[in-house]
């Protein structure tokens, strides 16, 4: 019994009814589409890889860095003189004292401190190891250490500069501090004030 007109396969009816050399060229343009599709599929599905791969590199969390600055006081009429050394030159005296700061990082360092004297150079030199304890740019409490710090002190102006490291994370988030220190003068007990700047970098949240 003959099929029904409706199970006959779309290809087969179109090309039967086409003369014989135009069945020949579809029948062709058929196998080079089927040959075209693969390629086609991969480099579709590569295309939509690297996308999805630079939309994910676009998500990745950065690091931020803001600026910094404010205030502080050495208060160094509460400070703890732990030993003093002459020298052919002047003096070497190891103490312990603590800074209060205000502005972008509140809080308060513990600073113990190597400071020689050379009063025929007439300068101070301040190196040592201290820790911040305190907020950094509106941050959760943190405790950051630094190592390298050093402050120059000219004793017959009174001019005094430094630099700061606060970059061995301790607790907290995890963010470090570079400073620059300029004196601003003394209190009225008497304990030097100066003033910071400079930039935090705060790790990228994961």
């Amino acid at each position: 019994m003959a099929r029904p007109a409706w199970r006959v396969a779309p290809r087969s009816l179109l090309s039967s009814r086409l003369p014989a050399h135009r069945r020949l060229e579809w029948e062709e343009n058929m196998r080079s589409l089927a040959r075209l599709r693969l390629p086609t599929l991969i480099a579709v599905l590569g295309t939509v890889v690297l996308c999805l791969l630079d939309a994910a590199a676009g998500a990745t969390p950065q690091p931020r860095t803001v600026k910094v600055s404010g205030t502080g006081t050495d208060l160094l009429n509460g400070a703890i003189v732990h030993s003093k050394q002459d020298t052919a030159t002047g003096m070497i005296q190891r103490s312990t004292e603590t800074v209060d700061l205000n502005g972008d990082l509140r809080g308060r360092v513990l600073y113990q401190v190597t400071s020689v004297f050379d009063f025929h150079k007439g300068t101070l030199v301040n190196t040592g190891d201290q820790v911040f304890s305190g907020t950094v740019a509106g941050s959760g409490p943190v405790l950051l250490h630094d190592s390298r710090f050093r402050f120059e002190v000219d004793l017959t102006t009174g001019a005094d500069t430094g630099s700061v490291y606060l970059s061995h994370h301790i607790a907290g988030p995890q963010v470090t501090c570079t400073l620059k220190v300029v004196g601003t003068g003394k209190d009225q007990d008497g304990n030097p004030t100066f003033k910071y700047s400079g930039e935090c970098t705060f790790a990228a949240d994961r």
